[in-house]
Order: C-alpha cells, then sequence, then structure tokens
C-alpha cells in the first residue's frame, strides 16, 4: 500500500502517494489534465515502476484536488510541482521528473527553470493542443539540462510523430520510445491482440530501462 503523503505548496496542501522501492533515483509521476493521481492509469505506472525497484511519488494538482475539471493556471500547476519535489527529495537521492501529458510537459517547465533533476520522462508529450492546430513553442526544452525519454504513440493526435521527432532529433541526450498503435493513452487498436496492461508493461520497462542508464 502507499503512503499517504501530504504537501504543503505556497496556495495549501495537495494529497500525494508515495511507493518505496530499494532504488535511489526516485519518480515523480505527475497526472494529466483529465485524470488524477489514483487513476487505473496513474495507479499501474506507480506500482510497476516501484515494482522495478523505482521509489515512486505521486500527487494530485490543486484543481484536482477540489475535484474541479478546469487546470489551474501554469503558475500554480508549477508553483505545487515544485513543492511535491521538493518533498520527494527527502526520501530519494536523486529525482526523475515524469508525468502523463499535461503532467509532463509542467515538469519539463520546472527543470528548465533551473531544478536539478536526473532526467526527465514524458508519456504522451502534449505538443499540440486540443483544439489547435499550431504545436506549443517548446524552445524551453533546451534549457533542461537532464537526459529526456519521450514515450509517444503512433496514434496519439497531441503529438504526431513528424512533429515530435524534429524536436527529439535537435534537443540533445534525448530518447523517443514509440508505442505502435498507441493513441494518447496508449491505448492500442483492438486487432494488435494486445492488452492493455501489456502496453503499461512496455511503458513501464522502457522507463526502468532508460532510468537504469542514468
Amino acid at each position: 500500500m502507499p503512503e499517504r503523503v501530504t504537501i504543503a505548496w505556497e496556495g495549501g496542501t495537495v494529497s500525494g502517494r508515495f511507493v518505496p522501492a530499494n532504488g535511489s533515483t526516485g519518480v515523480l509521476l505527475a497526472h494529466g489534465a483529465g485524470l488524477g493521481q489514483d487513476h487505473e492509469w496513474m495507479v499501474y505506472v506507480r506500482d510497476g515502476l516501484a515494482a522495478a525497484g523505482i521509489p515512486v511519488m505521486t500527487f494530485d494538482y490543486p484543481y484536482m484536488e477540489a475535484g474541479r475539471k478546469a487546470p489551474n493556471p501554469a503558475r500554480i500547476l508549477l508553483a505545487c510541482h515544485r513543492a511535491a519535489l521538493a518533498e520527494l527529495r527527502t526520501r530519494v537521492v536523486r529525482v526523475v521528473l515524469a508525468g502523463k501529458s499535461m503532467g509532463g510537459r509542467m515538469g519539463s517547465h520546472v527543470a528548465a527553470d533551473g531544478e536539478d533533476v536526473a532526467g526527465l520522462v514524458f508519456y504522451g508529450y502534449p505538443l499540440v493542443g486540443v483544439g489547435k492546430l499550431e504545436p506549443r513553442d517548446v524552445s524551453h526544452l533546451a534549457d533542461v539540462g537532464a537526459p529526456m525519454l519521450f514515450v509517444q504513440g503512433t496514434r496519439d493526435r497531441m503529438a504526431p510523430l513528424d512533429l515530435i521527432n524534429p524536436v527529439v532529433e535537435s534537443t540533445p541526450d534525448t530518447t523517443i520510445h514509440i508505442i505502435e498503435d498507441g493513441d494518447h493513452s496508449f491505448r492500442v487498436l483492438k486487432r494488435t491482440g494486445r492488452e492493455p496492461f501489456e502496453v503499461l508493461d512496455e511503458v513501464v520497462a522502457a522507463t526502468a530501462d532508460w532510468i537504469s542508464t542514468l
């Protein structure tokens, strides 16, 4: 069972979950815009990484904690994210910032703003916003200063590979792992014959293998 954690940030408190493991490098796993830390996707990845020997902490952003649907302004999300990072640092030697969609994007800004982290993992980087045509500005990735892993599905409309691949190729020390037939949450087509847990096992294994190289 995960340990329940209270994370204090400048605007109040949010809840977190910490799953200990033997490794000295921990993962701070941030949720996406529409799902919180207790969603089955988050729990499966969290527990899978912990089973691989990687301590993991998750947390809810303030809007999710309050039961609202609309995300907070970026400055609030980032303040909360930094507080969660500070909490995890009291438990592990090094931290990798990982996140589903929006959570990964927020993590990239935390790192680009100067936080010292061991690496970043993006589970479906939201390069193109919902209802948008033009990709977001990702020039801040050049300021991260840590290795990065993009895990991307070939059917992800928010991160088409023809847009993501140039970002990966132009950013130093950056790797991409492709989930064949995966959408933004790595759901695959039925004709592949793959179960959802099998795909997430691939996601966990790719992450754990990459972290072992840091």
